[in-house]
C-alpha cells in the first residue's frame, strides 16, 4: 500500500499533512453518499444481502473500491447489524421486520484513500426504546467529537462518550473501538469509546481517525459468534452504533463522512 507523507509520533501515529485532507474529504463524501443511497430500499421484507448488492454495486459504479471485500477473508460491501448484533454483522437472505434497527457500515477505498463510517436504519416503524438508544448513540459520538482539537487526549474522547452514555442507563461496548486510518484500513491509535481524562496520546493537527460509540441498552458484554464475525450482545438486548471519520484541524476537527443529504440519524430527512 502506497505511503502518504507524514511523520509518525511515538505512539505510532501518523500525521498527515494539509493536501491529505483533500482525498479523505473524498473518500468520506463518498461513503456517506451511498449510505444516503440506500436509505430507502431498508424496509420490512427486505433481505440485508440485497442492501449489501445495491453497495457493492454502487461503490463499483462510483468508481471506487469496497475496503472490506476480501479483507481477512469477508466477502461483503457492507456489515450489516441487526438489533442485538453490536457490529459486524454479515449480509445474507435474513428479512428484516417491522421495527428492526440496524447499523450499516461501508468502507470505500478511492484514489487509496480509505473513507469508512456507519449510521443507523429502522425498518418500518420505530419503538420507544429503540428510539432513544439511538438518539444516546448519536449524541454520544457527538460528544466524542466535539472533544476532537490538538492538546486534548484520546482519553477526553473516550470519557465524553462513556459518562453520557452511563448517566442515560445504557452502555459502552468495550470490546470494540475506533482506529486510524488513511491510506491504510486500520492504524494506530485504537480509539477507545471509554476512558478518563487527560489520559491516552495527545490529539495532534494532521490525525485521523474514526470514532464509532456502540452502545447497548443493557450490560456493555458481548460474544462473536461461530462465524468468526458477527458480535452479539450477551444479554440479547439491542445494541446500536453510528461512525465518523475525522481529521483533527488547527482549531478542532473536521468530519469527513457528512451526509450529503442530512440523513445521518434515521428520523431526519
Amino acid at each position: 500500500m502506497q505511503e502518504t507523507r507524514g511523520r509518525v509520533t511515538k505512539d505510532g501515529i501518523r500525521i498527515y499533512e494539509d493536501a491529505d485532507f483533500e482525498g479523505m474529504q473524498a473518500a468520506g463524501h463518498l461513503a456517506a453518499r451511498i449510505l444516503d443511497e440506500v436509505a430507502p430500499l431498508v424496509e420490512p421484507g427486505v433481505a440485508t444481502s440485497t442492501l449489501d448488492d445495491f453497495i457493492r454495486n454502487r461503490v463499483e459504479e462510483l468508481g471506487a473500491k469496497s475496503a472490506t471485500i476480501g479483507y481477512r477473508g469477508y466477502q461483503h460491501a457492507s456489515c450489516i447489524s441487526v438489533n442485538h448484533v453490536v457490529c459486524h454483522g454479515i449480509p445474507g437472505p435474513k428479512v428484516l421486520k417491522d421495527g428492526d434497527i440496524l447499523n450499516i457500515d461501508v468502507t470505500v477505498i478511492l484514489d487509496g484513500w480509505f473513507g469508512d463510517t456507519s449510521r443507523m436504519y429502522v425498518a418500518g416503524m420505530l419503538s420507544r426504546k429503540a428510539e432513544r438508544l439511538i438518539q444516546v448513540t448519536h449524541d454520544a459520538l457527538m460528544l466524542g467529537i466535539a472533544a476532537v482539537k490538538p492538546g486534548n487526549t484520546f482519553g477526553d474522547i473516550g470519557h465524553a462518550i462513556q459518562s453520557f452514555v452511563e448517566a442515560q442507563r445504557m452502555s459502552v461496548v468495550r470490546d470494540f473501538c475506533g482506529h486510524g486510518l488513511g491510506r491504510v484500513f486500520h492504524a494506530p491509535p485504537n480509539v477507545l469509546h471509554y476512558g478518563r481524562p487527560g489520559m491516552g496520546p495527545v490529539l495532534e493537527e494532521g490525525m485521523f481517525f474514526t470514532i464509532e460509540p456502540m452502545v447497548n441498552l443493557g450490560r456493555p458484554e458481548t460474544k462473536v459468534l461461530a462465524d468468526d464475525w458477527t458480535a452479539v450482545t450477551r444479554d440479547k438486548s439491542l445494541s446500536a452504533q453510528f461512525e465518523h471519520s475525522v481529521g483533527v484541524t488547527a482549531t478542532g476537527c473536521e468530519i469527513f463522512t457528512l451526509s450529503p443529504a442530512g440523513r445521518f440519524h434515521p428520523t431526519w430527512g
